[in-house]
């Protein structure tokens, strides 16, 4: 059974799929994912799989009616991106820049080719790391989930992006960007992007990447934009592993504007969600967080970005960086 089913407290929708119970978890003895598995083959360095247990299918059947609920076919596709043929590559930061940039080229083409499906309103291209995150599968892969809807935050921050632009004429994100980059919370930046913690972050050591040219989708990027935003995931990646002086466990989400319709006002960009405060401190997301979705943040976010950029710092020099880091504001 797979479907969707509506919810009208909040207005969204939530994928179903029984065929989810059956995925594997961290199997010794087998890795779908590396070269020669009856999934992948041999001669790839970047490879986009169909993932075995969707939630979302373009042939799913239509679910029966279901009285006074709504409930609607789960039309789309779930991908998964093998980022790297080597198993045990610690995270994003232990790819090549030219790997890394395999990678990005591989979100913008099938952002393009997803774009000209009429069934598909949203692209969602998402990475989880980590036992603590979830993560089922430890070999270097991220995820895509073709919607037929637009998902709850998205809609919010098109409505609150698309109120400002009416009422400033200006783009929301481009000014968030503009206040980053007087470097209080700036973390680093090259010359396409910039890579710091918000004011309004949420998780302790919380990133986001924008860049510094207005788009909306990643196939508007130009070559040397896929170069810098390779070398700003590396770097984002690298300071996240450093700071805690451990792997830090995250979510990341690639955040672009729906498919249909006008979005001139929206700004694409990357959020990553860490989800330690602390070496071996979990931040949870307990009762006022998701009783309420308002996040509480147990500290001051300047002091983490401060340790976030001196973190940085001592990596640049592994990944080959050609931006750099500003100095600490007084």
């Amino acid at each position: 059974m797979r479907e969707l089913r509506y919810n009208p407290l909040t207005g969204q929708w939530v994928m179903v799929s029984a065929v989810r119970k059956k995925r594997p978890w961290r199997p010794k003895d087998y890795c779908p994912f590396c070269p020669g598995s009856e999934e992948t083959g041999y001669g790839w360095e970047v490879l986009i799989l169909p993932n075995r247990f969707p939630m979302l299918s373009f042939d799913a059947p239509r679910p029966e009616n279901a009285g006074f609920y709504k409930k609607a076919r789960a039309i789309g596709q779930c991908s998964v991106i093998v980022e790297t043929p080597e198993h045990d590559l610690k995270d994003l930061d232990w790819l090549t820049h030219e790997q890394m940039a395999k990678v990005v080229k591989l979100w913008k083409n099938v952002t393009e080719e997803l774009k000209k499906n009429p069934k598909v309103a949203y692209l969602a291209i998402f990475r989880n790391k980590g036992e603590e995150i979830g993560v089922s599968l430890i070999h270097p892969h991220g995820q895509l989930y073709a919607l037929p809807f637009i998902p709850l935050k998205a809609r919010l921050k098109l409505e609150n992006s698309r109120n400002y632009y009416n009422r400033h004429g200006e783009c929301l994100f481009c000014r968030i960007l503009e206040e980053e980059l007087k470097g209080e919370r700036l973390i680093y930046e090259n010359g396409s992007f910039a890579v710091f913690m918000p004011f309004f972050a949420s998780w302790p050591f919380e990133i986001h990447i924008y860049p510094k040219r207005h788009v909306q989708w990643l196939t508007q990027l130009e070559e040397n934009e896929v170069e810098d935003l390779a070398e700003a995931i590396r770097v984002a990646t690298g300071t996240l592993n450093e700071v805690l002086g451990r792997d830090m466990p995250y979510s990341m989400m690639v955040l672009q504007a729906p498919f249909k319709g006008n979005y001139e006002f929206y700004h694409l960009h990357i959020e990553f969600y860490p989800i330690l405060r602390d070496n071996g401190k979990i931040k949870y997301a307990a009762g006022i967080e998701m009783g309420t979705w308002e996040f509480t943040y147990d500290g001051v976010p300047e002091e983490n970005a401060e340790k976030l950029r001196e973190a940085c710092k001592k990596v640049l020099g592994r990944l080959g960086a050609k931006g750099g880091c500003p100095e600490a504001v007084e």
